[in-house]
């Protein structure tokens, strides 16, 4: 399992030092009394977003984090040092929840992006602290504060321009792995796609990032196949690319069956602008092509694409068409230059 984009921790920050009852005795020296030092804090519980991380398969195998606890503190007025801080490093995207795993503690979105979970405990006060005219010999310290413990849910969402979403061998990865260099398995049986894909596509001079998740089937909403669990890492595209394959009987029943685990799974999703074409054009006669392209199209009110990610046949325009959305975002795209570089 190299893909893991879910993980509950425990994490603790560390409590702070105990502060040190001490009394400075010296023959021939003058102005003796209390020198007890202040104990160190604790160390704090850091999550940080960092560069080269696409998963969270480090969390699989270690699942307590703690951070370092404070140093007593000593005679002669001396301070205890501060526990070293705990930090957990996580890819762009990633989302921390609450031990419900419902409540959303921060989102994570861009490089060296950080949050404190968890402060250390503050160090206590030695005696030194304490003497004054009235108490001028006390006795008496402060321990440390303890740190701080809690569980916490980890969740990765990739960041992408556009998602990929379709049935099983509806030619997803296919069409990734010709529009870019990633290269995602590919093969002839459903669910030949696991684990989600990332593509970075250039077209017209500029680059546009494509996310593959696995293929949904019908119930998937409720757990059946590999569940809809993996629409979350297309939930920040800014558009869905939603292929259909022509080869099939069905073409309506197949774009009916993703829209239906697209509403289920809520969260905004229904409500993204969505691409659609029917893919392996190449496997079909022109006349029963365009038979399921005006079906499709009525079914659905909207422009349905022709393309073939095996030949390359209309994936220009779609590119063409996923940019012009994205540039709504970044008015420095030019898309009168360039094309489509695979």
């Amino acid at each position: 399992m190299k893909f893991l984009d879910q993980a509950k921790v425990f994490i603790r920050s560390g409590d702070g030092g105990a502060g040190c009852i001490s009394f400075r005795r010296e023959k021939y020296v003058e102005f003796g009394g209390p020198d007890g030092g202040d104990g160190g804090s604790g160390g704090n519980v850091i999550v940080r977003c960092v560069d080269g991380l696409n998963t969270l398969i480090d969390y699989r195998y270690q699942q307590h984090f703690k951070a370092g606890t404070g140093t007593h503190g000593m005679g002669k007025n001396r301070t205890g040092s501060d526990g070293a801080d705990k930090i957990l490093k996580v890819p762009v995207g990633t989302q921390i929840f609450a031990e419900d795993n419902q409540t959303l503690i921060a989102d994570l979105t861009e490089i060296g992006d950080e949050i404190v979970l968890a402060e250390g405990g503050n160090g206590g006060f030695g005696n030194a602290r304490f003497k004054g005219p009235v108490n001028q010999s006390p006795r008496h310290a402060n321990p440390g504060l303890p740190g701080r413990e809690a569980w916490i849910w980890l969740r990765m969402k990739l960041i992408a321009d556009a998602g990929l979403v379709g049935l099983p061998n509806a030619g997803k990865s296919t069409f990734l792995a010709s529009v870019s260099r990633a290269k995602p398995k590919i093969a002839d049986y459903p669910f030949t796609t696991l684990h989600p894909n990332l593509g970075v596509v250039a077209v017209k001079g500029h680059e546009v990032v494509i996310a593959d998740i696995p293929g949904l089937i019908e119930g998937a909403s409720a757990g059946a196949g590999l569940g809809h669990r993996f629409l979350g890492h297309v939930e920040r595209c800014e558009i869905l690319l939603h292929l259909v394959d022509a080869s099939q009987d069905d073409v309506v029943g197949d774009w009916q069956t993703i829209r239906g685990e697209i509403a289920a799974y809520e969260n905004g999703l229904a409500d993204k602008e969505e691409i659609l074409a029917l893919n392996k054009c190449d496997l079909i006669d022109d006349e029963t092509l365009q038979e399921k392209q005006s079906a499709l199209s009525k079914a659905s009110g909207k422009d349905v694409q022709l393309i073939s990610g095996a030949t390359g046949d209309g994936v220009q325009q779609v590119l063409s068409d996923i940019l012009e959305h994205v540039s709504r975002r970044n008015a420095s795209i030019d898309l009168q230059s360039g094309s489509w570089q695979p």
